[in-house]
């Protein structure tokens, strides 16, 4: 499940590599405050976006496993 405010098309890559960027962004400094809690946000949203893809491929691996243990 991707968050409403993050393209549901965003890979799991791209919104990791895009957190880093926001991150790194932070990091830095030099923005004004209504720009760092722009960024805030975005960061937030990724990572709920990566959780959600985690969330997911352990759900995928859990079922394969519990498949597995049927057997």
């Amino acid at each position: 499940m991707v968050p409403d405010d993050v393209p549901a098309a965003l890979s799991y890559e791209a919104a990791r590599d895009e957190l880093v960027d926001v991150v790194r962004r932070l990091e830095q400094g030099g923005a004004t405050l209504e720009e760092s809690l722009a960024l805030w946000e975005r960061g937030e949203a990724l990572a709920r976006t990566c959780q959600a893809w985690l969330d997911g491929a352990q759900t995928r691996l859990d079922a394969v496993l519990g498949d597995r243990a049927d057997d």
